[in-house]
């Protein structure tokens, strides 16, 4: 069985997240705009969905930069990946960096990212004085190497 979100639109205007192809695993995000918005280079703006929506507890929807427009246009999240947390009910935005060295326009009903809602594990932390060993130990960043 295929789960359903519950979507509000907030505004008559705006599109419902849709799949592009049978296999996607994110649905696009459609900008809704008044007007075309410019967004200079190094600048993040906040793009209206006109969505609100209600994704189930024990899951989070995940804002993904859509590939296109980001190796294309330089425009992605402005976090890399934005977190819709399970019990928000406002509405969900896009906060696009324009990471490009031009200004990019975005137009009305423009698929400005993707939404992939996926499970994650609720954890407890707990303060420990030790960790158990691994062969890899501390070794932070590079320390597997290149190749």
């Amino acid at each position: 069985m295929i789960p359903e979100i519950r979507v509000k639109k907030l505004d008559p205007r705006a599109t419902l997240p849709k799949f592009g192809s049978e296999y996607a695993a994110g649905a696009d995000l459609v900008a809704l705009l008044d007007a075309p918005l410019t967004i200079e280079s190094g600048e993040t703006v906040l793009v209206h969905t006109g969505l609100a929506m209600e994704i189930p507890e024990g899951y989070g929807g995940f804002i993904y930069a859509r590939s296109g427009l980001a190796s294309k246009r330089g425009l992605a999240p402005a976090n890399k990946v934005g977190v819709v947390d399970a019990d928000y009910r406002g509405e969900v935005m896009v906060a696009l960096y324009n990471q490009s060295k031009t200004a990019q326009v975005i137009e009305d009903g423009e698929r400005i990212a993707q939404l992939v809602i996926a499970p994650f594990l609720k954890v407890t932390y707990i303060e420990a004085d030790e960790l158990s060993d691994t062969v890899r130990g501390a070794g932070g960043f590079g320390s597997t190497g290149r190749k």
